[in-house]
C-alpha cells in the first residue's frame, strides 16, 4: 500500500461515508418526529376549565356504576367508562390536570400508531408523515375527556393496520383481531355500530384481487372468488361476535344483563325527545354541510381552470414561437400568483377589515377567521381538506394503475371519513377530529402528485399540471397556518373557545393549577369556600343546567344524572328518579341530596321571560330552551314538596339545601 492510498484510508475511517451521515441524520430527526408527537396532545392539559363535557366525563368515570349515572350513558359508552374508571384510579387521577394527561395519552397513541404505520408499512417519506399526524392533531378540537371519542379512534386505526395487513399478507389471525377491536367498538360506544361497515374494504379488496387474477388470465388454483371473501369474512366476524359475547358475560356478572338491555333500549327512545340523534337527521346533517361548501370548492377549481386554460395557450405560443422561452418562465411565475390570488379571494374578508382602518365595510362571506380561539379558523378550510381527501381517494380507487395495496389504503381512508360522523349529532366534526390516516394519506397523494404529474397531450393541445399545483399548494399552505395556529390556541369550553385564561382557584384540590379566565375562578372560587365551610364535600348533589362538570370539581357524586337538563335525558325518566330520590329521602332522614342551579334558571324563576331575556349573552335560541324545558317543572315541583330554600348564591350558581 503506498502513503497516499494509507492517508486515504485514514481519512475513509475519519470521516463516515455521506450515506451513513444522511441515514444518522434522519434517524435523529425521525427520534424528533416521534417526541413532538408523543407530547404536544399535552400542551393544554392545564388550561381552560369547562363546566360542561371535560367534567361530566370524569365524574362518570370517578363515580361509574348504576348507583351514580345514568345507566343509559353507563352502558352505551361502558368500555370507555370501564378504562375512565381505571385511570381515575391512578396516581393524579383526582385531579383535572391529572386526568387530562392520563386521556391526552390516547391522543398520542393514536398520533404514534398512525406515523409508525404509514411510514414503516405504507413507506411514506417521514416529514409527510409526521406533517399529517400534526395536521392531525392540531384538529383535534374534541376534550380528550370524551374517551369514548378516542378509544374508538385508536381501536378502529388498529382495526385499519390489522385489517391491512390480513388482506394484503393472508395473515387470518389479523382479520380475527381487526373484528376483536370492531367488536369492542360496540361497548366502548353502542353509536359505533356502523363501523361493522369497514367488511366492505374487505369485500372490495377481494374483488380487486379477483379481477387482477381474472384480467391476468391465471387460474386462482387455491381457491376461488366466494371461497376466498367467505372465509376472509368470517375471520372477521369470528373476532367480532368473540369479543361480545365476553364483554356481554362481564357486564351480566356485574350488572345483568337485563340491566343493559333496559339501557340500551332507552338510549333507542331517546331520539323522541333528542331528534338531532336520528339517523337521518345525522346523515341529511352532514350532506347538507358537503354540499354547502362546494360553493367554495367549485370556486377554487375555477382559478385551477383558469391557469390550465392559460397554460394550454401558452403551450401553443411556444410551439409556434421559437423565441418563446420568456413566455414559458412567465407562465410559471403567473401560476405561482395564481395561488397566492387563490389565498387573497379566500382571505378578502380579513383583508377587507384589516385595510379598513376601522370603517365599516360591506359584508363578505368570511372563509376562515383568525380567531384561532374559535371553530370559524379551522371550519371550512377543515372540511375542504375532507372534500380534497375523499376526492383523492375515490380517484386511487379507480385508477387502472393504483396497486391494489393502495386502493385498499384509499377505500379504508373513504370509509373512516365517512362513518366516524356517523352516530354522533356534532355533524361534521368527529371527521376532523380523526384525521390520523386521512391526513398522512391525503398529503402523500399530494406529494405523489406534485412529483410524478406533469404534462401530457391531449389533441395536439399540452396541458399543464402546474396550474393545479400552485392551487393546491396554496391551499395546503392555507390549511397548515389555520390548523397549526388553531391547535395551538382554542381549547374547548362550553362549546367555543378558552379566553383570558390568567387565573387561578386556590381552595378546590382538584382544580389546582389550572387556568381560566377570571369570571370562572370567581365563581368557583366563592363556590369551593361555601362547599368546605359547609363539608358538603362527598355529599350527594343534582346538577340542573349546563353545569354537570361541578359533580367532579366539587368531588360531589351525582343522586342519578350529573346532567339531568341534556335532552337525551327523558323528562319521564327524570320524573322516575325524582321520584326514587323523594322515596329514599323519606326513609332515610339523613340523606338529602345538595341541589346546584345554573343561573339562567333562577333568573327565569324569579323574573320571568323578560329577566331571561336581559342577560347578557343568551341567545334566543338558548332562552327558548329554558322556556319550553319540560323537566325544570319537575324539579321545581320536587323542591316544593321536600323544602328546599336557596342558601348559597353568586353570579353563576345557587345553591339550594
Amino acid at each position: 500500500m503506498t502513503d497516499r492510498e494509507d492517508l486515504r484510508t485514514k481519512r475513509g475511517k475519519q470521516n463516515p461515508e455521506p450515506a451513513k451521515v444522511i441515514g444518522y441524520l434522519r434517524n435523529i430527526l425521525e427520534n424528533i418526529y416521534v417526541i413532538v408527537l408523543a407530547f404536544y396532545p399535552l400542551r393544554h392539559i392545564n388550561w381552560g376549565l369547562d363546566l360542561w363535557d371535560t367534567g361530566y366525563n370524569y365524574a362518570n368515570f370517578q363515580y361509574m356504576g348504576t348507583e351514580h349515572m345514568d345507566p343509559m350513558w353507563l352502558f352505551s359508552t361502558y368500555l370507555s367508562n370501564v378504562v375512565g374508571n381505571f385511570l381515575s384510579r391512578l396516581g393524579g387521577g383526582g385531579t383535572l390536570s391529572g386526568m387530562n394527561v392520563y386521556t391526552g395519552l390516547f391522543v398520542s397513541l393514536l398520533a404514534l400508531t398512525g406515523f409508525f404505520f404509514c411510514t414503516r408499512v405504507l413507506k411514506m417519506p417521514v416529514w409527510v408523515a409526521f406533517l399529517g399526524e400534526f395536521l392531525a392533531l392540531s384538529l383535534c378540537w374534541c376534550p380528550t375527556a370524551l374517551l369514548y371519542n378516542y378509544l374508538t379512534y385508536v381501536l378502529v386505526l388498529v382495526c385499519l393496520i390489522l385489517m391491512y395487513h390480513g388482506l394484503t399478507k393472508e395473515k387470518k389471525w389479523c382479520l380475527f383481531g381487526a373484528g376483536v377491536c370492531l367488536g369492542a367498538n360496540v361497548l366502548v360506544r353502542f353509536s359505533n355500530l356502523p363501523e361493522a361497515a369497514l367488511i366492505l374494504a374487505v369485500w372490495a379488496y377481494d374483488v380487486i384481487l379477483w379481477r387482477e387474477v381474472k384480467k391476468a388470465g391465471i387460474q386462482d388454483k387455491v381457491e376461488g372468488f366466494w371461497v376466498r371473501i367467505g372465509r376472509h369474512t368470517l375471520w372477521c366476524l369470528l373476532g367480532y361476535l368473540t369479543v361480545l359475547a365476553v364483554l356481554f358475560l362481564s357486564i351480566h356478572l356485574r350488572y345483568g344483563f337485563g340491566s343493559y338491555v333496559e339501557g340500551i333500549q332507552r338510549l333507542f327512545a331517546m331520539t323522541e325527545s333528542a331528534t338531532d340523534y336520528k339517523p337521518a337527521a345525522m346523515l341529511l346533517g352532514m350532506v347538507r354541510i358537503y354540499i354547502d361548501h362546494l360553493y367554495w370548492a367549485i370556486r377554487i377549481s375555477v382559478f385551477a381552470i383558469a391557469g390550465l386554460l392559460f397554460f394550454a395557450v401558452t403551450g401553443w405560443i411556444e410551439e409556434w414561437w421559437s423565441g418563446a422561452k420568456i413566455i414559458r418562465i412567465g407562465s410559471r411565475v403567473l401560476g405561482v400568483l395564481l395561488g397566492m390570488a387563490m389565498l387573497c379571494w379566500l382571505y378578502r374578508s380579513n383583508l377587507a377589515q384589516l385595510f379598513s382602518q376601522g370603517e365599516v365595510v360591506r359584508e363578505i362571506p368570511g372563509f376562515a377567521s383568525f380567531a384561532f380561539y374559535s371553530y370559524d379558523s379551522m371550519l371550512r378550510p377543515g372540511i375542504l381538506f375532507l372534500m380534497l381527501t375523499m376526492f383523492i381517494a375515490l380517484v386511487r380507487i379507480f385508477h387502472p394503475n393504483c396497486s391494489r395495496e393502495e386502493k385498499l389504503i384509499s377505500g379504508m381512508v373513504l370509509l373512516v371519513v365517512l362513518l366516524t360522523s356517523i352516530g354522533s349529532n356534532n355533524g361534521i366534526y368527529p371527521s376532523l377530529n380523526n384525521l390520523f390516516l386521512a391526513g398522512p394519506y391525503t398529503l402523500w397523494q399530494c406529494w405523489k402528485f406534485m412529483r410524478n404529474v406533469g404534462e401530457k397531450r391531449i389533441c395536439k393541445v399540452r396541458l399543464s399540471a402546474f396550474p393545479f399545483k400552485c392551487v393546491l399548494t396554496a391551499f395546503l399552505v392555507m390549511c397548515f397556518f389555520q390548523f397549526s395556529l388553531f391547535g395551538a390556541v382554542f381549547v374547548f369550553a362550553e362549546s367555543t373557545g378558552v379566553q383570558n385564561a390568567y387565573s387561578y382557584v386556590e381552595n378546590i384540590p382538584v382544580l389546582q393549577g389550572i387556568r381560566m379566565n377570571e369570571d370562572k375562578s370567581r365563581w368557583m372560587t366563592e363556590l369551593g369556600r361555601y362547599v368546605k365551610e359547609e363539608e358538603l364535600e362527598g355529599r350527594e348533589v343534582i346538577l340542573y343546567g349546563q353545569i354537570p362538570s361541578l359533580s367532579f370539581y366539587l368531588q360531589m357524586p351525582s343522586a342519578f344524572n350529573p346532567w339531568s337538563d341534556l335532552d337525551s335525558y327523558s323528562a319521564e325518566q327524570m320524573a322516575l328518579d325524582l321520584a326514587a330520590t323523594a322515596e329514599a329521602m323519606e326513609q332515610n332522614s339523613e340523606y338529602r341530596p345538595v341541589i346546584i342551579i345554573e343561573r339562567e334558571y333562577v333568573t327565569y324563576l324569579s323574573g320571568g321571560d323578560s329577566a331571561l331575556r336581559d342577560l347578557l349573552g343568551l341567545g334566543e335560541a338558548r332562552i327558548n330552551e329554558i322556556i319550553q324545558d319540560r323537566k325544570w317543572p319537575l324539579l321545581l315541583e320536587f323542591m316544593e314538596e321536600q323544602d328546599y330554600r336557596p342558601n348559597f348564591s353568586n353570579g353563576k350558581f345557587t345553591v339550594y339545601r
